[in-house]
C-alpha cells in the first residue's frame, strides 16, 4: 500500500470515530466496511472482472487467483486448510448448508424405531439455525432444543445429557448475538468427537473478533459472515472438515459444481476478496481491538449501572463478548425508551411482529420478565467506537430512563418500598 492510500485510510478511520450523531452502537447487526477492504475489492469490479470458472484466459485466471488468495486468508483466520473453506452468501446460507446438508447426508433411524435421526441445538440460537432445525423436524428428524441456564451459557454437560445413539449433529453457536454469552464450544466439540457426532457452530459473532482454531476447538462445521467483521454484505463462508472425520454434505443448490460441489453458482469474486481481506485484518488486529473494546464496554456498563437502580446486564457476568452488552431497565416502557435514545443507533430487546410487540425470545429463555425484556437495549461497539461516544451514550441513556421513570407510578411505588409482585391489582 502506498503512503497516500495509508494516509487516506487513517483519515477516514478518524472521521468515523468522531462524535457525529447518531452514533453507531449496533456492530452486532453489521459493521462499516474497512477502507482497506474496499481498496482490495475495487480492482475486481472493473479490472480483474473475470469469471474464476473461465480457465482458458488471463481474465479468469486472475479472478481465480483472487479467490484462492481469499480462501487462504479465511483458512488462516480459522486454523483450517484452504480446501476446507466453502464460500456462501453469508452465515444464513452457511448454517442452512451445514445443518440440512449434514442431516440429510448422515440420516439414520434409531435402533428398532422410525425417524431420520436426532439433532441437538439450543432455543436461543439465531433464527438461521432454529428455522432450518424446525424445517427438518417437520421432515422427520427429531430435534432437542436445549434450554440454557439463566446466565445464557450452553454447557458441555447439558449437551451430553441430550445425546442419543441416533444423534447425527450438534449445532451450538459460539457466542450469542443478543447477549454476547460465550458457550463451551471446545468442550462440546470434544464431547461430540468422542461420540462420533458432527459438531457445527454458528460463529457469526465470534470469528474475526476472538481466536479460532478448528483443530484445537474440535469443530467440524463453522459458519461466518463478512459483514460482521468490517467486510462486505452478502458473502460468508462455511468451514467443512476434510480429515478426521471427512465431512460430506448434501448440496442445497445444484448447477455447475463450484465449491467442491457443495455450493454451485458463479462466485461473488469481489465479495470473496473483501471477506479474505477482512479476515487478514482481523487476524492481525483482533487482540488489540478486544482489549480496547472490553474497556469501553466496562465503562459503558458501569456508567449506566452506577447512576440507575433497577437495571441489569443480561447474560453471564464475565463469559461475554468484549464488545457487546444487553441491559434491561426496570419501570421503563420499551418503545418509549427506543424513541428517547434515537441519537444512539442500537437494538431493542424487543422484536416487532405484525400484530404485537413481543419480548426477545432470547431474554425470555433466560427467565427475564416480559417487562424487563421489553425495556432492553443491545449496545455493541466496534473498532472505531470511542470513549467520547460511550460517555455520550451513558448520558443519553441515563437521562432518558430517569425522564421516563418520572412518569411511572410503578416506579414511585417501588421507591416507597412497595413489593409490586405482591400488589393485588383490581379490575376496573
Amino acid at each position: 500500500m502506498d503512503q497516500s492510500a495509508e494516509a487516506r485510510i487513517l483519515k477516514e478511520a478518524r472521521h468515523v470515530g468522531t462524535l457525529i450523531t447518531p452514533i453507531y452502537m449496533d456492530h452486532a447487526a453489521t459493521t462499516p466496511c474497512d477502507p482497506r477492504v474496499v481498496e482490495a475489492m475495487l480492482p475486481f469490479f472493473t479490472k480483474t472482472f473475470g469469471n474464476p470458472g473461465s480457465r482458458n484466459h488471463q481474465f479468469g485466471w486472475d479472478a481465480e487467483a483472487g479467490v484462492d488468495r481469499a480462501r487462504e486468508q479465511v483458512a488462516a483466520l480459522l486454523g483450517a486448510d484452504e480446501k476446507e473453506i466453502i464460500f456462501t452468501s453469508g452465515s444464513t446460507e452457511a448454517n442452512n448448508l451445514a445443518i440440512k446438508g449434514a442431516a440429510t447426508m448422515y440420516e439414520k433411524a434409531p435402533a428398532g424405531g422410525t425417524g431420520r435421526g436426532h439433532m441437538v441445538t439450543c432455543i436461543i440460537e439465531h433464527k438461521a439455525v432454529l428455522d432450518p432445525c424446525k424445517r427438518l423436524q417437520k421432515e422427520g428428524f427429531d430435534v432437542t432444543f436445549l434450554v440454557p441456564g439463566k446466565d445464557g451459557v450452553v454447557t458441555a454437560d447439558s449437551v451430553r445429557q441430550a445425546l442419543r445413539p441416533d444423534t447425527i449433529l450438534v449445532s451450538i453457536m459460539w457466542a450469542n448475538n443478543e447477549i454476547g454469552t460465550i458457550n463451551e464450544i471446545p468442550q462440546i466439540g470434544a464431547l461430540c468427537h468422542e461420540r462420533n457426532i458432527l459438531f457445527h457452530t454458528d460463529a457469526t459473532q465470534w470469528a474475526g473478533k476472538m481466536p479460532v482454531d478448528v483443530e484445537r476447538d474440535n469443530i467440524d462445521l463453522l459458519s461466518m459472515s463478512a459483514h460482521k467483521i468490517y467486510g462486505p454484505k452478502g458473502v460468508g463462508a462455511l468451514y467443512v472438515r476434510r480429515r478426521r472425520p471427512r465431512v460430506r454434505l448434501t448440496a442445497l443448490v445444484d448447477g455447475g459444481g463450484q465449491e467442491r460441489g457443495f455450493r454451485s453458482g458463479t462466485l461473488n469474486v469481489t465479495g470473496i476478496v473483501g471477506l479474505g481481506k477482512a479476515c487478514e485484518i482481523a487476524a492481525a488486529e483482533m487482540d488489540r481491538d478486544a482489549t480496547r473494546l472490553l474497556a469501553l464496554r466496562t465503562r459503558l456498563e458501569q456508567g449506566v449501572s452506577s447512576r440507575l437502580d433497577s437495571c441489569q446486564v443480561n447474560g453471564h457476568p464475565t463469559r461475554r463478548l468484549p464488545h457487546l452488552t444487553n441491559i434491561s431497565f426496570g419501570f421503563v416502557e420499551g418503545e418509549g425508551l427506543m424513541m428517547a435514545v434515537k441519537e444512539i443507533a442500537c437494538s431493542s430487546g424487543s422484536a416487532c411482529t405484525s400484530a404485537s410487540l413481543e419480548p426477545s425470545y432470547v431474554l425470555k429463555a433466560l427467565d427475564v420478565s416480559d417487562e424487563l425484556a421489553h425495556s432492553s437495549l443491545r449496545l455493541s461497539l466496534g473498532k472505531w467506537s470511542t470513549q467520547e461516544q460511550v460517555d455520550f451514550a451513558v448520558e443519553r441513556i441515563v437521562g432518558a430512563v430517569k425522564k421516563l421513570r418520572e412518569m411511572s407510578p410503578l416506579y414511585d411505588m417501588h421507591k416507597e418500598g412497595i413489593d409490586l409482585s405482591k400488589v393485588e391489582w383490581g379490575n376496573h
